[in-house]
């Protein structure tokens, strides 16, 4: 995660998180990305149940509940435990996390054992009433997925309507007072439409959005061809960064991400470095603060049915499951083969990542992509669109 609003603009200065000694559980939200200690933040697939059909679901939902799910007191145990552990957050996933009737119960929950609690939603089934209820139960944030305009979305979506109730979702959410965000993956098939919803971001005031770099799991697998390339990837980031840029210079407070691709942050610093030198050296001191990907170290990810994960996107690695040993326990055994070396995987890499000079801030970028494209999860990550000079030491 590349905080662009902190980077760019100067949002965060790098002695921010050292007030807190960069340790996740004192940290603000906005500033646990700069963690030292890289408490896991959990995603839980807490079902597999979706009410729409997109076309990327690194999940691949279905209509229905899985068979297998987590029941409410196994949930309730394994949010004890990573209260216990020290992650920072339990985000609530799907499928579409709203189904899940006992979803309510379980933010009080998390929020009862010290965790943040957020979701990511395709927003259509926040009715103000939900929202309410929401905020009641302490939920700290919605990630509502918005992948392009009305049109552009609904293809993603495979439902007619559902933008204008996801928009709908969004207001509910901004009305009971309850922080909402925009998640968009990146592609062919949407990026003319970026303009459009920082229009909207704008219009509909709200306060956060995420721009993912599309990984190619699940049914995004399917999306080879909508993958944005390097030329058209750069293009795409410098549109963020001016759009961003203009929101900060207008005084309006828009938290801006981006998701899933570690070389923006080098490209960040390198634009900076052109245009702001001073600005520059505070953005590469947050950036090494950040480490780059943390597949297996500062996120992990509980499938409906216990299954623990490296991340959500990497759904073939089990590590372990809930049911039969706490989270904790999985995600600290030293005997865990991919978590040991994905925690020292520079001695492990095989690709142009070896003589990159940014490798300390990207670590490797995802590997997840790697090993879809290439078969080899140390391999080259062809999302990656730094040039052979920008990379070269200096």
């Amino acid at each position: 995660m590349i905080g662009i609003s902190k980077l760019y603009c100067g949002t965060v200065e790098a002695s921010d998180p050292l007030r807190y000694a960069r340790q996740s559980a004192r940290l603000p939200s906005h500033l646990l990305q700069f963690s030292a200690d890289k408490k896991p933040v959990v995603v839980w697939n807490c079902t597999k149940q979706c009410n729409l059909r997109c076309v990327h679901c690194y999940a691949t939902a279905t209509a229905r509940p899985a068979p297998d799910e987590l029941t409410t007191d196994e949930a309730r145990a394994m949010i004890d435990d990573l209260g216990r552990f020290g992650s920072p957050v339990m985000l609530f996933s799907g499928g579409e996390p709203v189904m899940r009737p006992d979803l309510l119960a379980l933010i009080a929950h998390a929020k009862a054992a010290g965790l943040r609690a957020v979701i990511s939603t395709n927003g259509t089934l926040i009715s103000r009433e939900k929202a309410d209820q929401f905020a009641e139960a302490g939920l700290s944030y919605v990630g509502v997925s918005l992948d392009g305009l009305e049109e552009v979305h609904e293809a993603f979506r495979g439902v007619a309507g559902s933008f204008r109730q996801a928009l709908e979702g969004i207001r509910n959410c901004r009305a009971a007072g309850v922080k909402v965000g925009l998640r968009f993956t990146l592609n062919k098939r949407n990026v003319a439409d970026l303009p459009g919803i920082f229009d909207l971001i704008e219009r509909e005031d709200i306060p956060r959005v995420c721009f993912y770099h599309l990984v190619y799991t699940g049914r995004g697998g399917g999306l080879m061809e909508a993958v944005l390339n390097h030329e058209q990837t750069r293009a795409t980031v410098d549109l963020i960064l001016d759009r961003t840029a203009a929101f900060h210079e207008a005084g309006r407070a828009v938290e801006v991400l981006t998701v899933d691709n570690h070389a923006d942050g080098p490209y960040v610093y390198l634009r900076l470095l052109r245009e702001d030198p001073a600005r520059a050296a505070q953005c590469l001191a947050l950036l090494k603060m950040n480490g780059g990907n943390s597949t297996g170290v500062g996120i992990g990810c509980v499938s409906w049915d216990g299954d623990v994960l490296p991340d959500q996107f990497w759904r073939q690695h089990v590590l372990g499951n809930v049911r039969e040993r706490p989270f904790s326990a999985i995600w600290t055994d030293p005997d865990q083969p991919l978590l040991r070396t994905l925690r020292d995987r520079k001695k492990h890499l095989k690709c142009r990542c070896l003589r990159c000079r940014w490798l300390d801030v990207c670590n490797g970028n995802f590997r997840a992509r790697a090993e879809a494209v290439g078969g080899d999860l140390w391999g080259d990550d062809p999302a990656c669109y730094l040039t052979d000079e920008e990379i070269a030491p200096v």
